[in-house]
Parts: C-alpha cells; structure tokens; sequence
C-alpha cells in the first residue's frame, strides 16, 4: 500500500512548500554535537519515510541527555521535507537543528551538501563528535569535514547484507544493539571553556 502511496504523492504533490532554511544556533555552554542523516538512518530505508527505525528516537533522546546538540541534516525531495519536523515529533525525536537540502542542485549532490552543512556547524563553534550515516555520500562529506572516524557509524539499511562502503568505525545493523555503546561509552558533552 505504501509504495503505491509514494508515487502518488509525488503526482499530486509536486509543488508543495519544503522546509526552511534553518539557522545554525550558537553554542551556549557546551560546543559538542551529532549530526544523523534521516532516511535510511532514522528510517528503515531511504524511501521508507514515514517510518522509525526501533529505538533510533530513544539513540537520539540518549544522546540530548549527555547535553550533545543534535543536527537532523537530509537531502529528502522538496515535497516530503516539509514534514520532517512533524515526523521526528510524531516519532519521539528531541528537538534538533533540522537542515535539508533547499535546491535540486543540492539534493543531486548530497555529498556537496552535507559537506558545506557540517563546514557551516563547525564554523557556529560546534565540534560534532559524532556522525550517522547510511550511504557513502554522508561518510565522504564527514571524512572530509574532519569529524574522526572514531565517531562515525554506518547504519544497514533494511533488506540489505552490508552497508555502504566509507569510512566508519563499525557498521550497525539498528539502533536498539547500538543503545548500550551510546549509554556507557559515550561521554556527557565537554562544557565550554
């Protein structure tokens, strides 16, 4: 049912509004932050997005509790962007910074995009010590943007054997067995100095 309710949307919606750019926030007293891909990461799979993956809000909620700010960066299609926020509530996200690509330049070039995004966070002051990503555009744009590959997870996307090629510290198959390393091996955000 749902796949016949892609297409439609896309027929009937084509011109829809999509979300604002959004302003990067300046830090207040912590610096430290992670930024997640949406869909194929938050979501089962990249065209799955009106679905969580299980425990991927309750990752995200772990995380905003050791005061990490959280960055919600995406290259969706125009006419689904608008309902991100509204997903992530729906969804038990925390509260974020949600930037999607605005162009269809930028959506045909996702690497470019996240690339120029997470330049723009760490210019605001942000030192995003973690990233997740489920295609080797997102690992490419945080190589390049500097974040470690300590920090770096690739997630498998649904109905596949292995994830995307790029530079990661460990491939994931969800996040409810990836819960425990971010409950007791990620450290609370570093205060400001």
């Amino acid at each position: 049912m749902r796949v016949l309710f892609v297409p439609l949307l896309l027929v009937l919606s084509g011109g829809c509004a999509q979300l604002p750019v959004a302003p990067i926030p300046s830090p207040a007293d912590r610096t430290d932050a992670v930024v997640f891909d949406i869909d194929g990461t938050l979501t089962p799979k990249v065209l799955d997005v009106f679905e969580a993956r299980p425990d991927a809000a309750k990752a995200v909620r772990t995380f905003a509790g050791k005061g990490y700010e959280i960055f919600y960066v995406s290259t969706r299609v125009a006419w689904l962007s608008a309902g991100i926020p509204d997903w992530l509530k729906k969804n038990g996200f925390p509260a974020g910074s949600v930037h999607v690509a605005q162009t269809d330049e930028d959506r045909r070039h996702p690497y470019d995009f996240k690339k120029g995004m997470l330049k723009d966070i760490e210019a605001h002051g942000w030192n995003v010590k973690f990233a997740y990503g489920d295609s080797s555009t997102d690992f490419a744009a945080y190589a390049d943007a500097g974040i470690p590959k300590e920090g770096v997870f690739a997630l498998l996307r649904e109905g596949e054997k292995w994830c995307e090629w790029g530079v990661w510290k460990a491939c994931i198959y969800g996040w409810t067995q990836h819960l425990d390393f971010i409950e007791n091996s990620v450290p609370p955000a570093a205060k400001q100095n």
